[in-house]
């Protein structure tokens, strides 16, 4: 029987919580080389030197490796050590709740992500930006600015401030969100140096 609703939050973090615990080496260096190697051997998967499969047969046995990996190993929290369980039922009633578009920015800067397939003539979103690479504060708008005049660029992934007001932003502290807040305000300050305000991030 399919799955009435997708998972919320609550739902995963309930399961998580209730999830086996699972040491974080033992997941990464046990758990997940097993099952991708039992799941290779079982679906013949084998790639020689094409890194991305063509032929139809090698990318549906790909899917349901990758399908049947999901549901029998499932999702590990690093913050928990535990491992949360999917159906199969539930992955599908996903798929089908998944957007079959994306709208970011606005004006005329909006850029519209829909999903491409194979020798796709819709053109692909370029993103620009540092991509969570730590920037100095003194030069992150000059940085972010550079990004977003650039004509082909159709979205804008920002950097991280390294300090906020002389102090470090570490993780963890008040320090952490007012750099976050102010990356905001900087990425907000460089896409209107370069014109295109409406341009999504």
């Amino acid at each position: 029987m399919a799955a009435t609703r997708p998972l919320t939050v609550c739902d995963v973090y309930d399961r998580f919580i209730k999830g086996k615990k699972v040491p974080e080496s033992e997941w990464d260096y046990t758990v997940i080389p097993q099952n991708a190697t039992k799941l290779k051997e079982k679906y013949k998967l084998k790639f020689g030197s094409e890194t991305i499969p063509e032929d139809k047969q090698t990318m549906n046995n790909l899917f349901n490796a990758g399908l049947e990996m999901l549901v029998d190993t499932g999702y590990y929290c690093q913050d928990l050590g535990r491992v949360m369980k999917v159906t199969e039922e539930e992955v599908w009633e996903g798929i089908k709740k998944t957007p079959t578009k994306l709208i970011l920015g606005e004006g005329r800067d909006i850029a519209r992500f829909y999903p491409r397939h194979g020798n796709s003539s819709v053109k692909p979103i370029i993103q620009g930006g540092p991509t969570g690479s730590p920037i100095s504060e003194d030069v992150f708008v000059q940085v972010m600015q550079s990004y977003a005049q650039e004509g082909i660029v159709d979205d804008l992934v920002n950097g991280v401030f390294t300090s906020i007001e002389g102090k470090k932003a570490k993780t963890n502290t008040p320090y952490e969100i007012r750099a976050t807040m102010a990356e905001l305000r900087a990425t907000k300050e460089a896409r209107i140096r370069a014109g295109r305000p409406g341009l999504g991030v």
